[in-house]
């Protein structure tokens, strides 16, 4: 049973690894065996923001393209959170059309993102990348029907162990994002939270992707 790494910026080229690894409409990898594209709230430019969408669109239509994003809010950024809702909402209409899971980034905007799943009624699965929130954050996002996916605050934060059990089995996902460990490292840390050895973990992770994408049976 391989490992599933549903966010990453880097292709490790491991074959006991399927990596969903992040790409944006003006830096496009074609090499890539499987991919998300999105226009991250960082880097919205507004006058080239219809032909991103339209390369986005393109993509998105193409079998190893597995997710729309990353996508989302950042309260930190400089854009305006008003445009960020716009640009994020074409997206998620993109990804209703073409049936595509959707990973999330999301700072300090977690409201304003249930609003938004809500207002336009998203039934494709939404993954909040990179969590490290509490518990409270956690099984509100839950409760609406996100899955959360654990990284590198995973590595770094001993008080996310909580938070990190108390997600039920069928709503999470692990990540390397930009960090330098390996996928196996955080499966290792994870099984180890959960009392659980890593071929199991593996085994979970695998049913959830299965279960999001639709993808690959294992």
């Amino acid at each position: 049973m391989i490992f599933f790494n549903i966010h990453t910026h880097n292709n490790s080229h491991q074959t006991e690894v399927l990596e969903i690894v992040n790409q944006y409409p003006q830096e496009f990898d074609s090499s890539l065996s499987n991919y998300s594209i999105g226009i991250h709230p960082w880097y919205i430019v507004e006058d080239r923001i219809d032909n991103d969408l339209q390369i986005i669109e393109n993509k998105l239509q193409e079998d190893n393209c597995l997710a729309t994003g990353e996508c989302g809010f950042d309260k930190r950024a400089e854009t305006s959170m008003d445009l960020q809702q716009m640009v994020l909402e074409k997206q998620l209409i993109l990804a209703e059309k073409y049936q595509k899971p959707v990973i999330l980034h999301c700072v300090a905007a977690f409201q304003e993102l249930i609003t938004v799943k809500k207002k336009l009624n998203i039934s494709v699965p939404m993954i909040i990348h990179g969590f490290s929130k509490n518990i409270e954050v956690a099984n509100q996002l839950v409760q609406n029907g996100f899955y959360l996916s654990f990284g590198k605050y995973l590595l770094l934060n001993k008080e996310l162990e909580l938070v990190f059990n108390s997600i039920p089995n069928d709503r999470f996902f692990l990540e390397t994002d930009t960090i330098e460990q390996d996928i196996k490292e955080v499966y290792e840390l994870a099984a180890k939270y959960k009392n659980i050895e890593v071929e199991e973990m593996k085994a979970i992770i695998g049913f959830n992707f299965n279960t999001v994408f639709n993808r690959i049976n294992n």
